[in-house]
């Protein structure tokens, strides 16, 4: 099958977690006639986004979050890339974690964010995901009936090495669970988005949280898909809204077989290795 319907959901978060995990199930609810094949949803979207909120927050793989979201995939039917949430490990370790989920409700993937999002913006954004959370160790990717695909956190996305190795380990499609803010969303969203689907020629797709001027980190939205090309081909604004677009994956091997760059890298000037804890 080279056809995949994918709907992202660019949902607000609050502060009730169960409140948050309801209104995916309402949505997808709501949605379940659409043929949809994959359900995306954004970084942290059982937890606003602080770093104070991400302890308090976290639960063991398995735990409420996890086992939700697993029922609705095979409730549903459907593909789950369930944004990320704060784990929780034994030994008290905190992560910034995205999971996906199969038809079946089985994990398929598991991504921990491995570069935490600590910057200081002269005038801009201060945020420091380090005061609570560890480092992920690993580059992922997972199969489905589709392709392969490959599954990063926010941050991660500003490595070009991140979306190469993906690639590399045969990835045709990118999700990225994301909440870029007011500062680096204008400046920064669109074109990395469009550059990581160009130079790694495969579909990027975007899922951000919506905007909540109430809370004290402002998401920039604008969930998006990109294709190999680097065209944005779909996009909301800022507010809470449901983004659903079919892609093709023949557009990979169209745009890989015009344009060979994958296979013109110069592997005896330069390598990329893939490293592991």
């Amino acid at each position: 099958m080279s056809k995949i319907k994918i709907a992202s959901l660019q949902t607000m978060v609050y502060a009730d977690k169960q409140k948050n995990l309801d209104k995916v199930a309402a949505i997808m609810e709501a949605n379940k006639d659409n043929g949809i094949d994959l359900f995306t949803l954004p970084e942290t979207f059982n937890c606003p986004y602080k770093p104070a909120n991400f302890p308090v927050y976290a639960e063991k793989e398995g735990g409420q979050t996890y086992e939700y979201c697993s029922n609705l995939a095979k409730k549903y039917g459907v593909y789950l890339s369930a944004g990320s949430i704060p784990e929780l490990d034994d030994e008290g370790h905190v992560y910034n974690t995205a999971y996906v989920f199969d038809r079946d409700g089985n994990q398929i993937g598991k991504h921990r964010k491995v570069h935490l999002f600590d910057i200081d913006v002269k005038g801009g954004q201060r945020f420091f995901e380090s005061e609570t959370l560890t480092p992920g160790f690993n580059i992922d990717t997972f199969d489905t009936e589709f392709c392969k695909m490959g599954v990063s956190v926010c941050f991660d996305f500003r490595f070009p090495e991140t979306g190469r190795l993906m690639a590399l380990e045969g990835a045709k499609v990118l999700l990225v669970p994301a909440a870029f803010n007011m500062t680096t969303g204008p400046a920064h969203w669109e074109i990395l988005f469009r550059c990581r689907a160009m130079e790694n020629q495969v579909f990027a797709v975007g899922t951000a949280p919506a905007r909540d001027l109430s809370f004290s980190y402002h998401s920039w939205g604008h969930t998006m898909v990109v294709n190999p090309w680097g065209t944005i081909i779909n996009e909301l604004d800022e507010k809470e809204g449901i983004l659903i677009t079919e892609i093709d994956l023949t557009e990979v091997d169209k745009y890989r077989g015009e344009i060979p760059m994958m296979n013109n890298r110069r592997k005896d000037v330069y390598t990329l290795a893939k490293l592991k804890k």
